[in-house]
């Protein structure tokens, strides 16, 4: 049996087969993901993220990050501190942020690795079009535990699995690179556990707040 590679849980289930992948669900966090013998390797992965077209200064692109940018400014403090993590090729967001008034610093583990910008604790971390992406999501959420200060805030960005039936179809499972799909009850259920509250949850932005003393 192949337990959740987000929670930890040892029930999980053969979700779905298409086109010979085999996707699995969680009986607890409900996180649906490839097999891990399916994931692919970092070389693939490179070329499929080379093809986006991430440009900082297009109008469109920054239109569709304001979908978490918007809502997360209005709740961060003057002068906050930040961190994009997987930032990609064009830290668009970043950009937007500093624009803004806040100090801010990026990561990627392809187009910037620096390891000091992992130091933390940060006011406030965003992460967009990255969870789908994850081959190790209790890892990175486990670094989220730690990357954001008591009190702070964690902006996300990933199109919510909320159609089991269309998923064969859906464009987002498409993207071989896309190998971790989340639902709302996903980001309810580890923020209960760890001592999040989720403030803002609208397909496909969900903001959590860490809770002081956590």
């Amino acid at each position: 049996m192949t337990a959740c590679c987000l929670c930890g849980h040892p029930h999980t289930t053969l979700f779905a087969t298409v086109e010979g992948r085999r996707y699995l669900r969680c009986g607890a966090c409900r996180l649906t993901f490839l097999s891990r013998a399916q994931l692919p390797d970092r070389a693939e992965e490179k070329r499929q993220y080379d093809l986006h077209r991430n440009d900082p200064d297009d109008a469109g692109y920054r239109r569709f990050l304001g979908q978490l940018a918007e809502p997360l400014m209005e709740r961060l403090p003057a002068r906050a501190r930040g961190l994009d993590f997987g930032c990609g090729p064009g830290p668009a967001l970043a950009r937007m942020l500093e624009e803004a008034g806040f100090a801010m610093r990026v990561w990627d583990p392809i187009y910037a690795d620096q390891p000091d910008a992992l130091a933390g604790p940060y006011d406030f971390v965003t992460c967009t079009e990255v969870l789908e992406h994850l081959h190790q999501p209790a890892r990175e959420w486990a670094r989220f535990q730690t990357l954001v200060a008591p009190g702070g805030w964690l902006g996300v960005m990933t199109r919510f699995l909320t159609d089991d039936g269309h998923f064969p179809r859906w464009h987002y499972r498409r993207d071989p690179t896309h190998v971790c799909f989340w639902q709302p009850h996903t980001f309810r259920w580890l923020a209960n556990r760890d001592g999040w509250d989720v403030v803002h949850l609208a397909n496909p932005v969900v903001l959590l707040r860490r809770r002081e003393g956590t």
